[in-house]
């Protein structure tokens, strides 16, 4: 997911992907420990996903509180 897809999502939108993306974290540690996930670089590019989303909800906190 790339900066500029997160920066159009609303707050709402935002805490919504949040969650989808901590669930989706937890399911490929599972798959890693069990020996089952196929490509470990995956676990990488959802962090970083959280990361940008974390980021983009924060500029927002920061927006509003001005």
């Amino acid at each position: 997911m790339k900066i500029n897809e997160v920066r159009d999502f609303s707050y709402e939108e935002l805490e919504a992907k949040l969650k989808d993306l901590k669930a989706e974290l937890f399911n490929l540690r599972f798959q890693h420990a069990t020996s089952q996930l196929d490509n470990p670089m995956k676990i990488v590019e959802v962090k970083k996903s959280i990361a940008r989303v974390k980021t983009v909800m924060r500029e927002l906190e920061l927006k509003q509180a001005e």
